[in-house]
């Protein structure tokens, strides 16, 4: 039996990620002392790795491919293909920031006042690279963790990842400026890339997920709508969503259904109501593929 080795990231993205596959059709089961997560496809060999890992091992080929984020693929300059960017983080459907922050009251206002001074980050290329750009010569160092309290008493700014921006206000901490943003991505080892068997696996995987996400942000409505209502109902429908027209067994009504982003039925439901639609469903949606 043919299989690819799955890197699946162990750590914040990790309950996200088993969610997302689980939404694909994929039921992960991990085991807290394991990092040899089983899978109900027997053609995938997933290993638990740390988001951080995850490029270089499948640059190596020791990993077919990997869900990553594209700061750690930029970080490590990973030789890898990208072959779906996954915008889905820890807490929801949106990239992630990585940007230079420092206490709420120090005077550095810009890049270029960090000349001389102290970083802490994990991201220590990234950090280099850009003062670099800049023209810039400050000292990097790389922090093993909970980099947020070593302002100011340990170093000068943080380089660091953000979603929300939450725990650096908590940390009386201030953005200074942004790095880079950054989305989860499925890579793939070059070589597994040529493999005939490897590729359509990993893009069938791709796919799965990608419309998992699809379906994670979009809803379906159905309705009964009498025939001397249906252009008032289609006009009120979004533009670029072509509804679904089907006869009833009642010659004057027919049925109209719709795939539409979620936050757009709670305003749409009553105008619908109110034009004539009646039965109105919202359902959720596993997967969609377009």
């Amino acid at each position: 039996m043919r299989q690819i080795k799955l890197g699946i990231p162990k750590g914040s993205l990790q309950e996200a990620t088993i969610e997302l596959f689980k939404r694909a059709g994929f039921n992960i089961s991990v085991s807290p002392r394991s990092y040899l997560p089983s899978i109900d496809d027997e053609e995938i060999s997933p290993l638990l790795i740390r988001a951080q890992e995850i490029p270089r091992y499948t640059e190596q080929g020791i990993l077919d491919a990997g869900i990553t984020g594209k700061d750690w693929i930029e970080e490590q300059s990973a030789n890898v293909i990208e072959v779906a960017e996954l915008i889905y983080s820890k807490q929801g459907f949106r990239p992630v920031r990585i940007v230079l922050a420092v206490a709420e009251d120090s005077p550095i206002q810009s890049v270029k006042d960090l000349e001389g001074k102290r970083i802490a980050t994990e991201y220590v290329n990234l950090t280099k690279r850009y003062l670099e750009k800049h023209g810039v010569s400050a000292d990097v160092e790389f922090s093993w963790g909970a980099t947020e309290v070593k302002v100011p008493h340990l170093v000068d700014a943080i380089v660091e990842l953000t979603e929300t921006g939450t725990s650096l206000r908590a940390h009386n901490l201030r953005i200074v400026e942004e790095i880079m943003v950054s989305t989860t991505r499925l890579i793939a080892n070059p070589k597994a890339w040529e493999d005939e068997w490897k590729r359509r696996k990993i893009e069938d995987i791709a796919m799965l997920l990608q419309g998992a996400l699809n379906g994670a942000q979009l809803v379906g409505l159905k309705m009964n709508v009498h025939k001397d209502n249906l252009e008032k109902i289609i006009s009120i429908l979004p533009a670029l969503k072509n509804p679904t027209i089907s006869n009833l067994t009642d010659p004057d009504w027919v049925a109209v259904e719709v795939v539409l982003d979620e936050n757009q039925s709670r305003s749409l439901i009553p105008q619908l109501s109110r034009a004539g639609a009646q039965g109105i469903v919202e359902y959720p949606l596993n997967k969609v593929v377009f």
